[in-house]
């Protein structure tokens, strides 16, 4: 089974986004945290975070690669268990277990995006708010295409 963890190139996550992730820790899209988002709520960091941040499982802070690698059954069920958590605190679930179903969905997403790269390969996400709601896209970078010249870009906080 293969999931993604945060990974960093240089120092820009730091200063683009409000919360970074750890290098290391495990991530997924974290989509559901812009669900009810408008183009008023996309500004500063904010905006790059909705624009292209994985969400860190442990942190809830944001980064813009992940790298592929393998997870052990055990540690999804942490991750599981640590989402649930996170949807009671952060987004009102009424308790852990009755949000253990979305966490593990959420979970599944990722470990599906993720199955069939070999390890390393990384990840880009890219969101845009639509009628429908927000989309996103992944970009893969396989592991021997990601050379030196591979940085994070990102815009400015005022929105440019």
């Amino acid at each position: 089974m293969k999931m993604a963890r945060a990974i960093h190139f240089d120092e820009s996550d730091q200063r683009v986004f409000a919360s970074p992730a750890r290098t290391g820790e495990w991530c997924i899209s974290g989509g559901f945290e812009f669900s009810n988002w408008t183009e008023g709520d996309l500004a500063g960091k904010a905006r790059q975070a909705f624009s292209n941040g994985w969400f860190g499982l442990e942190t809830g802070g944001r980064v813009t690669f992940v790298a592929v690698t393998v997870i052990e059954p055990n540690e999804l069920e942490q991750l599981v268990q640590l989402l649930a958590h996170h949807f009671v605190t952060y987004y009102g679930a009424p308790s852990s277990d009755a949000a253990l179903p979305v966490a593990r969905e959420e979970l599944a997403q990722m470990i599906d995006l993720c199955e069939d790269h070999d390890a390393n390969t990384l990840l880009t996400v890219a969101r845009e708010l639509t009628d429908a709601g927000v989309r996103e896209a992944y970009r893969v970078i396989e592991a021997q295409d990601a050379g030196l010249d591979q940085f994070a870009v990102h815009g400015d906080l005022e929105g440019h």
